[in-house]
């Protein structure tokens, strides 16, 4: 797969995320979209660091398997945890509000 694919890949994912739930209140008149729309920005790139953590750590894990290293399988829990928390935000949010 190319980087081209990836990132259409990346784009359809992100697409189908559900967006952020803003309550019962009403937002101001004209600011609504525009939080809406930063939300949504936010929240690609923080899948897009999340995408980038996987891959960076999988290939310090490859360098340091070939030293006969295991000291970075605890930095993938790591990324795998911030990636269930950036995934479950919005509903965890909503279930603290």
């Amino acid at each position: 797969m190319t980087l081209i694919d990836h990132l259409e890949h990346l784009q359809a994912l992100t697409a189908a995320a559900p967006v952020p739930d803003p309550g019962s209140g009403e937002a101001p008149p004209g600011v609504g979209d525009k939080v809406l729309t930063l939300l949504k920005w936010v929240a690609n790139l923080a899948i897009a660091a999340c995408v980038a953590g996987v891959l960076f750590t999988a290939g310090k894990m490859a360098l340091a398997h070939r030293r006969g290293d295991d000291t970075n399988v605890s930095a993938l829990g790591w990324v795998f945890a911030a990636c269930i928390l950036i995934g479950s935000a919005s509903a965890v949010v909503s279930a603290l509000i």
